[in-house]
């Protein structure tokens, strides 16, 4: 059985065990990337194909006979065409659970960027204003604590409650929004109440029809004129253009984005602008931690040795 890895660049593997792939198929083929023209060529007859974020829609996966199993090296797999892959019987697995540590440190390395002021403290230091102060400290910028603020959470699964669990220990009030289109849960609250009431807002949702642009213009307006914005979900969940002209404007406190709607960004992209406050803009790095991306590669093998064993893991499809 042959397999291929499509874009093995996109887990910085450099510093990663991969050893368990050897053995397991009779040949592995592993691109650094792969271009859009190029997606057929490398799947090949390939029966076994990994991807992260190389798109595998209808016409690519209607034009290789001989796909069995899609792994994708990611919880989301919106960039697969799963009604296709599962008309022609090609399974999907995907892998979850896998970040956690490493998306919670980063939501809080945000959120305390924001509130201690740590960006504008340290380029004032670089500029000499601590050297000619007349006092011990500077105390140019605000520092809030997160005690008693109210953190309001969309999207409790693995990662919302990883990040409510840290929130807690800081002290803050934990709310928790009803999933976008979904049933009421007892203990959660209508977005609206959570849009009005949150200190600060994270998202921890799919990109799916109903989450696209679910923080929108209208939804925006609805928050506090001094609450954070904190997005490690997928890019689109907030509408970008929007946000960047709440920030201009000061209709929110402030934004820490670690995804962006298009990725990797054009230099143009509204929320690259330079003359937007208060907004901290990471490249799509809050899941990379070592451990994290180890995970991923011991999760892939662990869904591909499920499937040969004609066992049900991870599977989407």
């Amino acid at each position: 059985m042959k397999g291929v890895f499509l874009d093995l660049d996109s887990l910085a593997a450099s510093n990663l065990d991969l050893t368990a792939f050897e053995g397991l198929l009779d040949e592995w083929k592993t691109f650094p990337l792969t271009e859009p023209g190029r997606r057929l060529d490398n799947i090949g007859d390939a029966e076994i194909v990994v991807t992260n974020k190389v798109v595998l829609d209808d016409e690519i996966l209607r034009s290789a006979p001989a796909l069995r199993l899609i792994c994708v090296t990611a919880t989301g797999y919106n960039n697969i065409a799963i009604d296709t892959a599962r008309e022609l019987g090609v399974a999907v697995s995907n892998v979850v659970a896998y970040a956690t540590d490493s998306v919670v440190q980063h939501v809080f390395a945000l959120i305390l960027a924001h509130h201690t002021r740590l960006f504008d403290y340290s380029a004032s230091v670089r500029a000499g204003d601590w050297s000619r102060s007349n006092q011990f400290c500077l105390l140019d910028y605000p520092v809030r604590e997160l005690r008693g603020m109210t953190l309001g959470i969309v999207g409790y699964g693995e990662l919302g409650r990883g990040v409510a669990r840290i929130a807690e220990a800081f002290g803050m009030e934990v709310i928790v929004a009803q999933r976008p289109g979904g049933l009421p849960v007892r203990g959660r609250q209508p977005l609206d109440d959570v849009l009005r009431k949150a200190d600060v807002l994270t998202l921890h949702v799919p990109l799916l029809d109903s989450t696209h642009h679910l923080i929108d213009r209208q939804a925006i307006a609805k928050m506090k004129p001094t609450a954070l914005l904190i997005n490690t979900a997928r890019g689109a969940v907030v509408d970008n253009q929007a946000l960047a002209e709440a920030l201009r404007r000061g209709i929110i406190g402030g934004a820490g984005i670690d995804v962006l709607d298009v990725e990797p960004p054009p230099a143009d992209h509204p929320l690259l602008a330079e003359d937007l406050p208060n907004l901290v803009v990471t490249p799509h790095s809050a899941w990379a931690g070592r451990q994290s991306r180890q995970n991923v590669v011991d999760e892939t093998v662990a869904n591909i040795r499920a499937f040969l064993a004609e066992r049900r893991r991870n599977r989407i499809v």
